[in-house]
């Protein structure tokens, strides 16, 4: 993200880069609530709607204003992270989870969503093996598999807008791939990524 926002700043591209959970002051107190370890018994509704409610702040009072000023958005996560997270990996249905996202953000979706791949064995490892990881990165192998393979899933639904980056490359590979991406996207006049 950092080389990103890098290449928008020496082409002088008028953007914002933001995430999720976060990006608002009300957003990040809810990524607190959220990831704190001492939640370790959150409902998965819970949590689910807790992400809905930080986008929808994050959409409503960052986003769109930004896109609405001629401005370029990047965000690090977007709703297809709580489809493959609350939909898939704590089984409340990808269809259930989509529905109380698009209540929340009106059912604004990105320009442009790269999904950096990479090795899901290696991820895991270095997740859940983190002393200092937050709540959902000490979550189980049972659950990261099922995230992994919602994004597989969601990978080969969401086909429009996306693309999928081989983050196992060099990062000057990853990084080109993605500018090369980014580009065709703005040069069709679409800002939200």
């Amino acid at each position: 993200m950092k080389l990103i926002t890098n290449y928008f700043k020496e082409k002088n591209i008028d953007f914002i880069s933001t995430r999720e959970p976060g990006g608002t002051p009300i957003g990040e107190e809810i990524r607190h609530i959220i990831l704190d370890k001492k939640n370790h018994n959150m409902f998965a509704e819970t949590e689910a709607l807790l992400y809905a409610a930080s986008r929808g702040q994050h959409v409503h009072e960052k986003i769109l204003p930004a896109l609405e000023s001629g401005k370029v958005v990047i965000t690090e996560r977007f709703i297809l992270s709580s489809l493959a997270y609350q939909g898939v990996g704590r089984e409340l249905g990808i269809d259930e989870v989509r529905m109380i996202n698009d209540f929340a953000i009106k059912g604004l979706r990105p320009d442009l969503t790269l999904f950096f791949h990479v090795d899901p064995v290696r991820t895991l490892k270095r997740k859940t093996h983190r002393e200092e990881g937050d709540r959902l990165e000490k979550e189980g192998d049972l659950f990261h598999k099922r995230v992994y393979s919602g994004y597989i899933e969601l990978l080969n639904t969401y086909t429009d807008n996306l693309q999928i980056i081989d983050a196992s490359k060099s990062i000057e590979e990853v990084f080109n791939e993605s500018i090369m991406h980014i580009e065709n996207t703005m040069k069709k006049g679409r800002r939200f990524m």
